[in-house]
């Protein structure tokens, strides 16, 4: 699949915009520059993309209540196109090819002007394969009780980087999904002709999906490790380095805290394919919002996130001083990136790049947990629907079956249910809004967080609720960007769009 064309039919239908209404914001809009650039990763040059601010550094920042006035400059000799992850522009200037806009030509410039919203850790990034080779930045919307606390702000993405081009590993993936060098975590020895889509399963069928005697219900309370001898993938692609803030944990980058200090730590999961649990080793840490929308704390030390969530954690320094390392573990793997928290004098130490346990596996307790400061108001959904997450790993093709009848009107209280009837996590991701976690598994209602990305396990069902109150024909897809690659993209339309 050509990465300038990625999803360019997905979301088609819609007449292309004029860009004349936009130039008129040039003038006044900060610049934001797509370009290439050379890291080092584990010892080699590695040619990458950058999108960085009028200060030289990478992403955005705004107040609250601010505009988003940018004038995107392409630099690249590419055509792209950069979606605002997290925040809920009008659908023409949200960042997806020919839904409405076209691609930005390569030399061209774009101008952005919309609220910014109320405030958030966000993030920008192409929508196109460009996304795995680090097309992608923070975009900070800082609140006024965030800008005046005693707090020093320290921002993390994170990232998995291969030195092959993602469209190689994509038409790997496809061609030999059972082997090869994009495959890890999982034995396909007589596993000849078994696809991941459970209702495939000997034992299994819908409606019911019942598995020798086991149904989906029964499932709820099992994450991918207890499911016996289930057929598992936690990682189809075995990435050369893991990254945050553009270094693998060889050269962490070291930053310099106060002994005594207040951090807010704002960590990204920018990864194309691979969820992490964040692990804060000797501190103590208070979660206090996700996906950049704010939640009753959180205590702990160790926290999930799947890809496109974000993570605020409010962290004290002992008075003691120290160096102090913030981890980010690979799902089922052992590899981990990270960066240090030092101060003046702590000695840093070398960590090795691989841990010596496996990363845990995500399941659905955290987000069980998490309750919202600011729900949706108590009203019944006007409409509901249900949508199959599937997938066939025999061709590397992956599926929202029930996602093509979502059609809301403005105004309307919204529910999906999200069924994954495969051997895979799968990431949500709904674009232009924010929504409501409001059901687990089919048990009680509960008042969960606020986000615009979920995680729907193996097995598992998500319930979500949103207010249809900004009209278009919104890209809803799975955040794994090989999944949504190769058919796990659907669109959340409103009528008369």
């Amino acid at each position: 699949m050509n990465r300038r064309t990625l999803l360019k039919t997905a979301l088609g239908g819609a007449a292309v915009l004029s860009l004349s209404s936009f130039r008129a914001f040039a003038s006044t809009a900060r610049t934001l520059t797509l370009a290439s650039r050379t890291i080092e990763v584990n010892g080699r040059a590695a040619s990458v993309y950058s999108l960085t601010g009028p200060d030289g550094k990478p992403g955005l920042s705004f107040d609250a209540g601010s505009d988003f006035d940018v004038t995107l400059v392409n630099t690249l000799g590419e055509d792209t196109i950069i979606h605002w992850h997290g925040l809920t522009p009008p659908w023409e200037q949200d960042g997806v090819a020919d839904a409405p806009m076209p691609l930005i030509k390569a030399g061209d410039t774009r101008a952005f002007r919309f609220p910014v919203g109320s405030g958030g850790t966000h993030w920008m990034h192409a929508h196109t394969l460009q996304e795995q080779n680090l097309l992608a930045a923070p975009l900070i919307v800082r609140r006024a009780e965030e800008k005046s606390a005693d707090e020093q702000e320290v921002v993390v993405l994170l990232h998995d980087f291969s030195f092959t081009p993602a469209a190689e590993l994509l038409a790997g993936l496809k061609k030999n999904p059972s082997g090869g060098h994009a495959m890890s975590g999982m034995n396909m020895s007589g596993m000849k002709g078994m696809t991941h889509d459970m209702a495939s399963m000997p034992g299994m069928s819908m409606p019911g999906m019942s598995m020798d005697g086991m149904s989906m219900q029964g499932m709820a309370g099992m994450d991918h490790g207890s499911m016996g001898s289930m057929p598992m993938d936690l990682n189809d692609i075995e990435y050369d380095a893991y990254l945050a803030n553009d270094r693998t944990l060889d050269d962490p980058e070291v930053v310099r805290v106060e002994k005594g200090g207040k951090i807010r730590l704002r960590v990204i999961n920018g990864a194309t394919a691979t969820a992490f649990t964040l692990d804060l080793g000797a501190l103590k840490g208070t979660v206090v919002a996700v996906d950049g929308q704010p939640i009753h704390p959180v205590e702990g030390n160790r926290f999930p996130m799947t890809m496109g969530q974000r993570l605020d954690i409010r962290l004290s320094l002992p008075s003691g001083g120290g160096a102090f390392p913030i981890l980010a573990l690979r799902e089922g793997g052992q590899q981990r990136t990270g960066i240090i928290l030092a101060t003046s004098g702590a000695a840093v130490s070398r960590l090795p790049v691989a841990g010596e346990i496996a990363g845990p596996v995500l399941n659905t307790a955290f987000e069980a947990g998490l309750r919202t400061v600011t729900p949706l108001a108590a009203r019944p959904a006007d409409v509901r629907y249900s949508v199959d997450l599937t997938g066939d790993m025999a061709s590397y093709a992956w599926g929202m079956p029930g996602s093509e009848a979502i059609k809301v009107e403005k105004g309307q209280r919204v529910e999906i249910e999200m069924r994954n009837a495969s051997m895979m996590a799968h990431p949500m991701h709904l674009h232009g809004h924010h929504f409501q976690v409001v059901g687990l598994d089919g048990g009680t209602r509960i008042p969960g967080a606020v986000r615009d990305t979920v995680l729907v396990p193996p097995g598992r069902t998500v319930t979500i609720a949103i207010d249809a109150e900004n009209p278009g024909r919104w890209a809803f897809h799975c955040h794994h960007l090989y999944h949504m690659a190769s058919g796990m993209m659907a669109t959340f339309a409103y009528d008369g769009v």
